[in-house]
């Protein structure tokens, strides 16, 4: 019990307080007309002057109800309690007016609104003014009980109201933080893809350096434009990870963009093949296609021993598409233990309803293929 009050009074006000909009000028004035006309219409009320000034009076707590919860119950509950005092010490007969019963707007706004220490201390200032007019009212337990379950349903109707807003915020963040850990990948992804190349373009210069100076300008050239693409994806992709708010996202490679990734002029050479009929898949599908493709691409590129050759194949099967990429690399003692990037890329594709497999061929290299569904999961 002593955890719960605890949390409950170190409760930060919900940060998506809406301002003041048109629907609110619209509730005060329908309540300040409401006001005006009880206060002339029911002779029964005594000082129908000063109730229908004081009750006027509560226009600005229904404007401050969000902004400043804690004000508003005090101005609007205790002028509630400033005519009860009034009808209790002056004997004057009845001081309230039905449309005074906005208070429970306030009510309500503290509860939505109020940081934890506000609806404590509210709360209290609340049922002080209820007991007084109680009180004032001679009210029967029948009265104490129902006015009791009125209070209690309204702030019970502002806690289930705040709790789903609440949870739909957390809902939102789980959201962010799963789009930021698959741009993390996407990043790994890229990087991991750039660097390889730069470093397979380094060896490069390295070899033709000392037979072919003239060439080490144009390997310079290439290492240059690779790391800029580098750079700017990151960039990109950084500012992303690092931004709550909602960004413009560039369209995600897929099939399509596979030819990008050919290099028939560079060691080893990389060749592309796709089916026609690899066309119209769902686009969670389309670019896992394209970023698997990428990564095995980069492995091959980093670790083929020897590879003159990598070979990106796609093909329609069915209701599946089958990617295969192969290189003509030779292994060197036991296949190595799968590493992030294998195990990454089995979970894309199993997260898709697909299949993954890596490992040598059966005649050389390294293979690799993945098969996925055309049509995203239900």
């Amino acid at each position: 019990m002593v955890t719960l009050w605890r949390s409950l009074w170190h409760e930060p006000r919900p940060a998506d307080a809406p301002p003041v909009g048109r629907h609110d000028w619209l509730l005060v004035s329908g309540y300040a007309v409401a006001a005006v006309v009880e206060g002339v219409a029911r002779p029964d009320v005594a000082w129908r002057a000063l109730v229908t000034v004081a009750a006027l009076a509560l226009v600005p707590a229904l404007l401050w109800r969000r902004a400043r919860p804690l004000a508003a119950v005090l101005l609007g509950w205790g002028l509630a309690g400033v005519l009860s005092a009034l009808q209790l010490t002056t004997d004057a007969g009845d001081l309230g007016l039905w449309s005074m019963m906005a208070v429970l707007v306030v009510l309500y706004a503290l509860v939505r609104w109020g940081s934890g220490r506000e609806i404590v201390l509210g709360t209290g200032f609340v049922a002080g003014v209820v007991a007084l007019g109680m009180y004032v009212a001679a009210g029967g337990w029948t009265d104490v009980f129902g006015g009791t379950v009125l209070l209690l349903l309204v702030m019970a109707l502002a806690a289930v109201f705040r709790s789903r807003a609440d949870l739909w915020q957390r809902r939102q963040r789980e959201i962010r933080n799963q789009e930021r850990v698959a741009l993390a990948r996407e990043l790994h992804d890229t990087v991991a893809h750039h660097v390889s190349a730069i470093a397979v373009q380094a060896q490069a210069g390295g070899v033709v350096a000392a037979t072919q100076p003239e060439k080490a300008a144009e390997v310079l050239a290439a290492i240059e434009g690779e790391a800029s693409r580098t750079l700017a994806e990151m960039r990109s992709m950084v500012r992303v990870l690092r931004e709550d708010d909602a960004v413009a996202y560039a369209p995600q490679p897929g099939a399509e963009d596979l030819p990008a990734l050919a290099r028939p002029d560079g060691t080893p050479a990389v060749e592309i093949s796709r089916d026609d009929d690899v066309t119209g898949l769902a686009p969670p599908v389309d670019a896992a296609l394209y970023r698997l493709a990428q990564e095995s691409l980069t492995n091959a590129l980093r670790h083929a021993r020897g590879a003159t050759r990598v070979g990106i194949g796609v093909r329609r099967e069915g209701e599946a598409v089958v990617l295969r990429v192969v290189d003509d690399g030779r292994a060197e003692g036991p296949a190595p233990e799968p590493g992030f990037g294998l195990l990454g890329m089995a979970e894309r594709a199993e997260l898709l309803g697909g299949s993954f497999s890596a490992g040598p061929g059966p005649e050389g290299g390294w293979v690799v293929e993945a098969v996925l569904p055309v049509g995203e999961l239900p």
